[in-house]
């Protein structure tokens, strides 16, 4: 497993070795070892869910209010997806900042985001299936979205892409109202 740090703090890019054969492929998108070795503490599994995406939806900019926080660890196990983890943390040195990583159902490489972080990404082909392990359970009042076309961070979305989003993605704050609601966690908080 190799594993390659991200621009924004506490955000980490894994890739596991694909082993394929004439039956098919194997593969362990999440190792303890590796992730423990990277981050200094295991994953705590509290969750999982994946979701099924059309080719343009945007999904995001979500995270989690802190506390109580929540990391995550993101793989694509089917289709192919270009992911963004965005500093989300009130008092980060890269607050507002972002990073990109491809993923998809060939490389099977995983993203780790540390509490604090936001995520969001474009389907860029149907039938993309994004798996998420959470280290906190859903409440529905902790988790918040951020517009993810939000011009002030400027995430790009591919040419070619109609960006199709939720409701909730749709009106979500834009990042300066976001920050001046009060709605965005605080660094000392994340590393809690």
């Amino acid at each position: 497993m190799k594993v390659r740090e991200l621009a924004i703090e506490g955000a980490l890019e894994f890739s596991p070795t694909v082993f394929s054969d004439k039956r098919g492929l194997f593969v362990s998108p999440l190792q303890e070892p590796a992730f423990s070795d990277a981050t200094g503490a295991p994953f705590r599994l509290a969750r999982t869910f994946h979701n099924t995406s059309h080719r343009g939806v945007v999904r995001g900019i979500h995270f989690t209010t802190a506390p109580p926080g929540c990391a995550k660890y993101i793989h694509c196990a089917r289709g192919r997806a270009l992911n963004f983890v965005v500093d989300l943390r009130d008092g980060s040195p890269t607050f507002g900042r972002w990073d990109a990583v491809d993923l998809d159902e060939v490389s099977y490489r995983a993203i780790y985001l540390a509490s604090g972080l936001g995520h969001a990404f474009v389907s860029l082909e149907d039938d993309t299936s994004m798996a998420f392990l959470c280290s906190a359970p859903y409440r529905a009042d902790d988790e918040l979205s951020v517009n993810p076309l939000d011009p002030e961070i400027g995430l790009p979305v591919p040419a070619g892409i109609d960006p199709v989003r939720s409701d909730r993605d749709t009106v979500a704050p834009t990042l300066a109202q976001a920050l001046a609601q009060g709605l965005l966690p605080k660094l000392a908080d994340c590393r809690a």
